[in-house]
């Protein structure tokens, strides 16, 4: 039986060691990371981090994680309308004859060709995590020599869920309003 895989979004403080206390909580919890990518969000000082996380229910997980002081909010996007991308760069292995198949496969699927070498053609990808694995099949036929994933990228669609707002402190700084400090 397989365990589903769980896509949960969160806005995290942006400070030293809070991937590190996250991924570590997952590990000591026994939960499998499918992927995890994290940046800067629309307010400094705050991150935004897609997970994926292979458990039966994420509800835990949720939980779990809302605890830690550096977690602002956490919310379950597995059963909400998402767009979810993830991007792949690979590096497939080109005799001459294979590098207009490599090019009209890669164009077809959405994708661009980035660099030709002597021996080998580097392209990229970036769709629906079922799209990309669909082309890395696809492009297996050739061999790849190298693949880069950059694992889901997920965002709401509609509102902003309130959980996923960043404080009110924080958004006055990213628009430019003094603080209370700076008052």
């Amino acid at each position: 039986m397989t365990v589903p895989v769980h896509t949960l979004i969160a806005l995290v403080h942006d400070r030293p060691g809070v991937l590190h206390r996250i991924v570590t909580l997952l590990r000591r919890r026994g939960y499998n990371i499918v992927s995890l990518a994290v940046g800067r969000s629309e307010t400094p000082g705050i991150s935004r981090l897609t997970l994926a996380v292979s458990v039966d229910d994420a509800t835990q997980v949720v939980k779990q994680l809302d605890r830690l002081v550096e977690v602002i909010g956490v919310a379950d996007a597995t059963d909400a309308p998402t767009v979810v991308r993830e991007t792949a760069l690979l590096k497939v292995r080109a005799a001459n004859a294979a590098r207009t198949h490599i090019a009209d496969e890669t164009l077809a699927a959405g994708g661009r060709v980035l660099d030709l070498g002597p021996d080998d053609v580097i392209v990229e990808i970036t769709d629906a995590p079922e799209r990309v694995e669909q082309f890395v099949s696809a492009m297996r036929r050739f061999g790849i020599a190298e693949l880069m994933r950059t694992g889901r990228l997920a965002m709401l669609r509609g509102p902003t869920p309130r959980v996923l707002e960043a404080p009110n402190d924080y958004r006055a700084q990213a628009d430019g309003a003094p603080t209370e400090e700076a008052a």
